[in-house]
């Protein structure tokens, strides 16, 4: 190999390499920044003696963004959430190194696999999660 095909395989190899780490930055770029629609919020649905017990994981949002529906076999969740970032003293942020936490509009729909009491419902937010008390609708 020549000294000038030596010198165009380093050129494609380097080209390669930052052409790599230009996609990954790109790739991770725009993951981490597409916008969804919506979110999914995890839950936990146990079904109790009496009642259905909904847990539903939504860190850092506040009681006054979160709209909660209950139908007799039905549960809409939804609300919005915040982006989690730094507040004075820290400053704006200089860069974003990773941006995992959902925010903006979530819903969740659950259906139930019994009827519940609409009027009953209690629900109330506990260490990040919110508890949602569903008593069966009783058999009169």
């Amino acid at each position: 190999m020549n000294a000038e095909e030596f010198q165009g395989f380093y050129l494609r190899l380097l080209q390669n390499r930052v052409g790599g780490i230009a996609s990954e930055l790109t790739r991770w770029h725009y993951a981490s920044v597409a916008a969804r629609e919506v979110w999914h919020p995890a839950i936990n649905a146990y079904r109790c003696r009496d009642s259905i017990v909904i847990c539903a994981d939504l860190a850092g949002v506040d009681r006054s963004d979160i709209n909660l529906t209950v139908e007799s076999q039905r549960v809409w969740l939804r609300g919005r959430r915040r982006p989690a970032e730094p507040r004075d003293p820290e400053g704006p942020p200089l860069q974003v190194l990773a941006m995992e936490i959902d925010h903006g509009a979530f819903e969740r729909d659950i259906v139930l696999p019994v009827e519940v009491d609409p009027e009953q419902v209690h629900a109330e937010q506990r260490d990040g999660l919110l508890w949602i008390l569903l008593p069966l609708r009783s058999s009169d």
